[in-house]
C-alpha cells in the first residue's frame, strides 16, 4: 500500500498561507530525508545574488528530490533558514514557483548567519512516496 498524506489544518489554529499546519503519513512507504540546500551550484559557485540563491538552494532540493524518484509533491515538511527577513518576498515567491499549490508542513526561521558566510538560505526537507 502506497502512502497515503492526509493534510491537517485544525480550526483551532490559524489557517496557514502557503503550508500546512500537520501532515500524517500511512501505509508502507519510502521516507527521503534532505539535508539542508543551499544556494551553491555543482562546481561549488555561489551567486552574489541574494534572489539567485534562493531560486538555487529551491532547484538543488528539487534535483535530489530528482535523483530519488520523487517531485516536489512528496514533500510532506520543509525547515527554511534565512539569514534576512528581507528575503522573505523572494523566498516565497521561489517556494510557489517550485511547489505551486501544495503545501507541506512548514518553519520558516531567520537566523544570524549560516555555515559559510556567503549563503543566505538554506532548506532542508522530508519526503515520502
Amino acid at each position: 500500500m502506497p502512502a497515503e498524506i492526509i493534510k491537517s489544518n485544525p480550526p483551532a489554529v490559524a489557517k496557514p498561507t502557503g503550508y500546512t499546519q500537520a501532515i500524517q503519513i500511512t501505509g508502507d512507504y519510502r521516507r527521503l530525508i534532505i539535508s539542508g540546500q543551499v544556494g551553491m551550484a555543482a562546481d561549488g559557485s555561489v551567486s552574489e545574488s541574494r534572489e539567485a540563491q534562493v531560486v538555487r538552494a529551491l532547484a538543488n532540493l528539487r534535483a535530489v528530490l530528482t535523483a530519488n524518484g520523487m517531485t516536489v509533491a512528496n514533500v510532506v515538511k520543509t525547515t527554511a533558514f534565512l539569514i534576512d527577513r528581507d528575503l522573505l518576498h523572494a523566498y516565497r515567491k521561489a517556494r510557489t514557483d517550485v511547489f505551486g499549490t501544495h503545501a507541506p508542513a512548514s518553519t520558516l526561521l531567520i537566523v544570524a548567519g549560516l555555515a559559510d558566510p556567503r549563503w543566505v538560505i538554506e532548506i532542508e526537507a522530508e519526503a515520502v512516496a
